[in-house]
């Protein structure tokens, strides 16, 4: 049996106590996670909600551009993934997760500041405040000079992003891990996971109003600093459940009933298990299969994030604050997406199947409702609400799907390799995002310029239709591989 501390000793009145309540604090726990993954990805939000309507003036950025910026975002948040694993599970949760958002909220303020050093860059003017680099920017007669200047300091201010945020999702999946047995883990997932869903819905209904008041440096600013605010409250509210004041005897139990079955999947009792070697991690097929579902499918969700505000605007001619109820809409039918930690639960009670294979079935389903994103452009021709609601199917779709392959790395590694397989994933699904949105900006600024022609459409409209496609299909693709490569539940034992 598993040895416990000793708040939890036998004989203890307290733990007798314990034994007859089972506590929750677990989902206390649960969401710290939610509202670290609704930063995250407010943080990552502000970019797309203020270049077309504030920085495409200032800058002169083309689609092209914003495409480079966003691609680079992708394949630097991908290498950062392949390492942030190993980081957290080296540093242990708390401590990772500290790093990680510390760092990403650094990188969300420091976009402020471009625009200024793009002034000092090019006209020496260091010390002359936000609106005064603006003044200082409409002097220079070098367009494609603070074009080029400009792009360079957000790619740098991305990076410093991307390096923190690559942190989140292997610190929440092993604080998972650690908090929730696995038949609960698709369920607490899918919770913090919606933080995503959450951050991205709250978005456009604040940071187009604080760009528009107080300048879109500020939007960046004020974002930013919500990071270190919510790194006080991990710092007093997070420890290992076996340690936790808040954590009966009861609800320890819950959270280890794995252990207690002997679970293969699990670590040793008793002996110190032995590490698996970043360069083993590859030699399964189950961390392929892992690996390519993420690279067929992150890109799809990461588009929808970081150009249907674009779409809006090129589409139907809306500026960001028109665009905040659309995007509102949008996002608050992805919150659908809960039903992505309930499904699999109702396959492995209801019906008997084992975690992996209700996952699949789960995931088989919600891979069909991305298919309706290939009537977006068809039906948009009616009413922009049309893509809106249809975006948001497929938002919610992606989310629920997401839920389930991270919850699929707890079902077949140990926990101490759970970080480290999430952000070999996590690579794979940011090199799929680079492809999809530099593909995009290339593909958007060609279309515009030669009124390209496809399936009926014209224009960016002809290229808003060929990605939609590609999302369309990417998830039942991405299910069929998974499935190809592990066919049925095979966790990895210690070896």
């Amino acid at each position: 049996m598993l040895a416990t501390p000793s708040k939890h000793t036998a004989g203890s009145g307290t733990e007798s106590r314990g034994q007859q309540h089972i506590s929750k604090y677990r989902w206390t726990i649960c969401s710290l996670l939610f509202f670290a993954t609704t930063i995250n990805y407010l943080d990552r939000q502000v970019l797309s909600l203020t270049w077309k309507d504030f920085l495409v003036p200032e800058f002169h950025w083309t689609d092209s551009d914003y495409g480079t910026i966003t691609a680079l975002f992708s394949i630097f948040y991908a290498i950062s993934m392949l390492f942030a694993g190993r980081f957290v599970d080296w540093m242990d949760t708390k401590k990772g997760f500290l790093w990680a958002i510390a760092i990403w909220s650094a990188g969300a303020v420091l976009h402020a500041w471009c625009g200024i050093a793009t002034a000092g860059i090019i006209n020496g003017d260091w010390f002359v405040g936000f609106e005064g680099a603006k003044e200082s920017l409409e002097t220079v007669s070098n367009v494609a000079l603070v074009t080029s200047t400009s792009v360079t300091l957000f790619i740098f201010a991305r990076f410093v992003l991307a390096l923190g945020e690559a942190g989140n999702f292997p610190a929440a999946i092993k604080a998972t891990a650690e908090y929730f047995p696995k038949k609960d883990r698709a369920l607490s997932t899918s919770i913090f996971n919606s933080g995503a869903t959450v951050g991205a819905l709250l978005a456009p209904l604040t940071i187009p109003f604080i760009a528009h008041a107080w300048g879109w440096e500020m939007a960046f600013i004020v974002i930013g600093l919500l990071g270190f605010v919510w790194m006080g409250f991990w710092i007093y509210m997070y420890k290992k459940p076996e340690v936790h004041p808040r954590v009966t005897r009861g609800e320890l139990e819950y959270i280890q009933q794995d252990l207690v079955q002997h679970d293969p999947v699990t670590e040793p009792t008793i002996a110190a298990p032995k590490k698996i070697s970043f360069a083993s991690c590859f030699k399964y097929r189950q961390t392929w299969a892992f690996a390519l579902g993420k690279f067929m499918t992150d890109g799809v969700w990461w588009f929808y994030l970081f150009w249907t505000p674009a779409y809006l605007k090129d589409i139907y001619g809306m500026d960001s604050t028109q665009s905040a109820l659309p995007l509102f809409v949008l996002y608050v039918i992805t919150l659908l997406s809960i039903i992505g930690g309930w499904l699999p639960t109702f396959f492995v009670e209801r019906k008997g199947m084992n975690p992996y294979e209700g996952r699949m079935r789960a995931m088989l389903i919600f891979a069909f409702f991305p298919l309706l994103a290939l009537l977006a452009q068809p039906l948009g021709t009616i009413t922009y609400w049309l893509p809106v609601i249809i975006i948001g199917i497929a938002g919610a779709a992606h989310q629920a799907w997401s839920a389930n392959i991270f919850s699929t790395i707890g079902d077949m590694f140990p926990k101490r390799a759970i970080a480290t397989i999430t952000g070999i994933g996590g690579m794979a699904g940011g090199v799929g995002s680079f492809l999809i949105n530099k593909g995009s900006g290339v593909l958007f600024e060609h279309a515009g310029r030669t009124n390209m022609q496809f399936a009926g459409f014209e224009g960016k409209e002809a290229g808003y239709f060929i990605i939609f496609s590609i999302c369309a299909v990417a998830y039942l693709i991405g299910w069929r591989i998974m499935k190809w490569l592990v066919p049925k539940y095979s966790p990895i034992a210690d070896q």
